[in-house]
């Protein structure tokens, strides 16, 4: 008695609580998103998990990139020029002329004169080798990559060049600027200079073209007048050197060989007269005697030998007052003094023949010199003649050259003047060599990227969520027969601690102790037992003592609820008997630890008594009949045999038949036979049209429906969201 009393509380405070649930859910009905969410948080997880890595994978792999921006201005007015129109005027800002300024920096045209500048190409090949990526794996293979194109073919390097190339104004100014994006700043920097340098300079050509063309034909005339040049030049040199024609040092140089001839000439004339006068005078003092004459004194030998015989005469006259005449020393004496007159005679005489030599050695160089005087004489008119023969081709080339001074002074002027003009667009700034990688910046791609993970793993998770036509809840069973209740069976976790506040996984396989532990702890199973157990009517005329307890398909649970309202049933006073009548799934002795031994079959067969086949469990007023030893030989039909089995137990308050699911025969045969039918479906696996189909056939084969059990139900809301929920109510 104090048993029920204590389960008539259970059922007001039952009551209460589906109150305050029913308020609490009108209150709060806007987490239908979140609990979706909840139901498919593997989903989410899963694909925000994979997505978050594939961009922190991106984020790590992807080449980082550099941008470099210069800038120009459009439209502004040459300096100093007083007569631009009010069309040009009116061009200035014009978006339309913005327009079409983007449109040429972007051409072809443009982009192959940026291309064109020297070390274009080199940077270009750098760049192309720095990201082709899959370019390398196809060179390592033998195949040819495509950076090999881009020094062959121009329109390639154009194509590769372009789509790193960004162009725009900037906002709603003239001013339009043009960067290079590339995996190197100094490779962008001066790409993004070379084509600022080629717009410029397109410019400039567009709006100097008639000074460019007055250039080329000046440029074309002095490149004519300088071959011209080159050509008379060469004939003048040609006819002098075929003439003779050279220049010395200060004239021709058959002019400076006779005025030399001439020095030469009057030289040797004045050496003949010094030679001759010193002849005659030799000749003149032969008579005399040629020691005192003066050109035989002027010679060093004579006066010193004559000297040398002055000393010996000295000597002689001194030894001579000393010694006699034919003193040994005396006669030395006088032989020392005829050598040296013998050596002064031969000195005499030669330098009287040295006289005369050098005065024929004169006379024949002044004779010959002569010859030459007058031979180059005559050369010197012949090349006066030939002189002036040239002087009309040296007049003309002088002014060819004058000319040619002119036309080049001319045409360099033109070219200045077409360089300082500016055209319609000026310089604003040249890229600087980025600091900063522009692609991937490291928040901005992280924020995207789980932006766009949340996004996708939501909507795959919401969208599963409403695709799915599995069961959920008591709910979605509206459509049942009758007045039969519909509960839910919450989903059964071991108490094992959460990992940053999320829910441990699943337990696929808890013992059915630990089970019916968790159910008999948890509020919400307890609910639910209660509303079977109080739609049963035990005891009553018209209550169910004989529940068959089956599924629509397996693995809904249907041993499981079995178990759990045994055992609810044996908690309120009742004696229970719960009997095993799936043969193809027997369970009985491993879920309650029973021992091996007869069972359903050997009480069909009358193989044994029905008191030796019922078994004793750890709860107390709870009895079971397992299927039995003989499982494998067991008969085709439960159901035909068991009406003998189930006229013994009038003992027990409640006898639960634990059958196979609701499509098989011995379901629909133990339907018939027993009170009421007890159908569990499982939540997620199981869908509603199939749980009320199977309640209806069951209803069909003449069985009547106590209720339905949605097992293993999600909640609906997710903990927060219910902490939330009850700090309202």
């Amino acid at each position: 008695m104090d048993a029920r009393m204590a389960y008539d509380n259970l059922g007001a405070a039952v009551s209460d609580l589906e109150a305050r649930r029913a308020t609490s859910i009108a209150v709060a009905p806007g987490h239908g998103l979140l609990a979706a969410l909840w139901r498919r948080k593997t989903i989410f997880s899963a694909i925000f998990i994979t997505i978050l890595g594939a961009v922190v994978a991106a984020l790590l792999l992807l080449p980082v990139q550099y941008m470099a921006t210069g800038s120009v201005i459009v439209a502004e007015q040459e300096p100093g020029d007083n007569n631009s129109s009010a069309v040009w005027a009116q061009k200035a800002g014009d978006p339309a002329d913005m327009e079409s300024q983007l449109l040429i920096i972007g051409s072809s045209r443009v982009l192959k004169a940026a291309t064109a500048s020297p070390g274009v190409l080199e940077l270009a090949l750098q760049d192309c080798a720095a990201g082709k990526g899959i370019g390398a794996l196809l060179e390592k293979l033998g195949r040819r990559s495509g950076c090999d194109k881009l020094s062959e073919d121009a329109d390639a390097l154009v194509e590769f060049v372009r789509p790193r190339y960004s162009i725009g104004n900037v906002g709603r100014s003239r001013v339009i600027s043009i960067s290079y994006q590339s995996t190197r700043p100094e490779i962008a920097q001066k790409m993004a200079n070379a084509l600022i340098s080629a717009f410029l300079e397109d410019q400039r050509a567009n709006l100097s073209s008639g000074r460019q063309h007055a250039a080329d034909w000046l440029w074309a005339e002095v490149h004519r007048l300088e071959t011209e040049l080159r050509d008379d030049d060469g004939k003048i040199q040609e006819y002098k050197r075929k003439k003779g024609l050279a220049r010395g040092t200060n004239a021709l140089i058959d002019s400076e060989r006779l005025t030399s001839l001439t020095q030469q000439l009057s030289a040797a004339e004045a050496t003949r007269a010094e030679a001759s006068a010193r002849f005659k005078e030799i000749t003149a003092n032969k008579g005399k005697g040629l020691a005192d004459s003066p050109a035989v004194l002027a010679s060093r030998s004579v006066s010193d030998l004559k000297q040398q015989l002055t000393m010996i005469e000295m000597r002689i006259a001194s030894a001579q007052s000393t010694l006699g005449d034919r003193h040994p020393a005396m006669r030395g004496l006088e032989q020392e003094r005829d050598i040296a007159q013998r050596r002064l005679a031969a000195e005499i005489a030669g330098v009287a023949a040295a006289a005369k030599r050098n005065y024929d050695a004169a006379n024949s160089l002044v004779a010959s010199l002569r010859a030459k005087v007058e031979a180059a004489k005559t050369e010197v008119g012949d090349a006066m003649i030939d002189q002036g023969s040239i002087e009309t081709l040296v007049h003309g080339v002088d002014m060819k050259r004058r000319q040619y001074s002119e036309l080049y002074k001319r045409a360099s002027e033109l070219d200045a003047d077409r360089r300082v003009l500016n055209g319609s667009t000026r310089l604003v700034g040249l890229a600087e060599l980025p600091n900063q990688p522009y692609f991937p910046k490291k928040l901005p791609f992280l924020a995207a990227g789980l932006t766009m993970a949340t996004l996708l793993g939501a909507t795959a998770a919401i969208l599963r969520d409403r695709f799915d036509k599995s069961l959920r809840g008591s709910a979605e069973l509206a459509g049942l027969p009758g007045d039969a209740p519909c509960v839910e069976l919450p989903h059964f976790r071991s108490a094992r601690p959460r990992l940053f506040g999320m829910p441990a996984r699943r337990d696929r396989a808890l013992p059915s102790k630990a089970l019916i532990e968790l159910a008999e702890s948890d509020e919400a199973a307890q609910r639910a037992l209660f509303e079977i157990y109080s739609s049963a009517r035990l005891g009553e005329e018209k209550g169910s003592r004989l529940i068959a307890v089956t599924s629509p398909a397996r693995g809904d649970g249907k041993t499981f609820l079995t178990l759990i309202l045994a055992h609810f049933a044996a908690a309120m006073g009742h004696r229970v008997l719960i009997v095993e009548c799936d043969r193809a799934n027997p369970c009985f002795e491993s879920a309650l630890g029973l021992e091996r031994g007869p069972g359903l079959l050997e009480a069909l067969d009358s193989t044994a008594p029905l008191r030796d086949c019922v078994t004793a469990t750890d709860w107390r007023m709870l009895d079971a009949l397992p299927l039995g030893a003989s499982a494998k030989a067991a008969p085709p039909q439960i159901g035909k045999r068991i009406e003998t089995v189930l006229k013994a137990t009038r003992d027990y308050d409640l006898v639960l038949l634990d059958c196979p699911p609701a499509d098989a025969l011995d379901a629909r045969l133990l339907a018939r036979r027993a009170d009421s039918i007890l159908l569990c479906a499982r939540a997620g696996r199981c869908s509603a049209e199939e749980a009320l189909a199977a309640s209806e056939g069951l209803i069909a084969c003449g069985g009547r429906l106590l209720g339905v059990v949605v097992n293993m139900a999600e909640r609906d809301e997710p903990p927060f969201s219910k902490r939330s929920s009850r700090a309202t109510a």
